[in-house]
């Protein structure tokens, strides 16, 4: 009995932390670290760099990632058990003040691991933390109306596009810039996905989505210029010189952009995967293929250049 309750305990802490979301930092950060390493054009053995820096930097901004997900379950209690009692702390298998702790111990850890790589990460680690904190905590973002959605797309596409390129580059020049502004633009729109399978729980305890409060489809309407004309902006950027012309293939990431606003308008429950609806799932696919895309096009431009 106490080994069942034990497993139970661990697996609680997992889906705590939403494993599944938090490939999504791993990935694209390690892509936006590999594109740095080869435009600012290291010489280090890259074998060496991976294990010691990005590997270890990817890990600080996924850890983050989870430490927002266990705080945001904390907050978002009510809601989840309406919507998601599956969840550990609905369930009661993990409990409000053993999510805080671990919480508070993966923010720790996140920073720690920060300090390793260089100041301006910690400074951008730093700022998403804030974001984060301030989205769940009262007087929480997450229930208003538009600023829910920037509280997602500035951390998790600009800030972390920005903290992955400072790891070996400059933060604040025009190419990470607009390659953050690209990203932040889509997660902007892209985040409503999420919405979609707790609109009811989210109106029935005071958090206001374009979902719930203009529907699904006027929602999708809505928010379509963000899915589609972040990649179509790509070629505008090549066109003033931000973006080399190779860049222009992410350009066609704009046709599953469509589509997630498709799928959006289907309203699709019934194609749930992974906590949520089919629009979320192909979203993250899209944003993992445009940092992969980035960071393989930066690898071949580096070599031909």
């Amino acid at each position: 009995m106490k080994n069942i309750l034990f497993k139970q305990k661990i697996k609680g802490y997992i889906d705590l932390i939403r494993p599944f979301t938090l490939l999504a930092p791993l990935i694209v950060a390690s892509c936006i670290m590999v594109a740095s390493f080869f435009n600012v054009g290291k010489t280090d053995s890259f074998f060496n760099i991976w294990w010691k820096t990005i590997l270890p930097a990817s890990f600080a901004l996924a850890i983050l990632n989870g430490a927002s997900n266990a705080l945001n379950q904390v907050t978002d209690l009510n809601g989840d058990k309406i919507s998601k009692p599956y969840r550990p702390i609905p369930r009661g298998i993990i409990t409000v003040k053993e999510s805080i702790v671990i919480s508070v111990i993966m923010y720790a850890i996140a920073f720690s691991l920060s300090i390793f790589i260089n100041f301006m990460f910690v400074v951008f680690i730093a700022l998403i933390t804030i974001f984060t904190v301030t989205y769940s905590l009262p007087p929480r973002l997450k229930d208003v109306l538009f600023l829910n959605q920037l509280w997602v797309g500035i951390p998790r596409g600009l800030l972390g596009i920005l903290a992955a390129w400072s790891v070996f580059g400059n933060a604040l020049e025009p190419l990470p810039l607009s390659i953050g502004f690209v990203a932040m633009l889509f997660l902007i729109g892209g985040s409503i996905t999420k919405d979609i399978t707790d609109s009811e729980a989210d109106k029935r305890t005071g958090t206001h989505t374009l979902v719930n409060t203009y529907g699904v489809k006027k929602a999708a309407i809505m928010v379509l210029p963000f899915m589609v004309f972040p990649f179509v902006m790509i070629t505008m950027l090549v066109d003033i010189g931000i973006l080399e012309p190779y860049m222009l293939f992410l350009a066609f990431l704009a046709i599953p952009g469509y589509f997630v606003f498709h799928l959006m308008i289907k309203d699709d429950v019934k194609g749930k995967h992974l906590e949520n609806t089919s629009s979320w799932t192909l979203m993250y696919v899209t944003y993992f293929l445009f940092a992969f895309g980035f960071s393989a096009l930066t690898i071949v431009g580096s070599v031909i250049g």
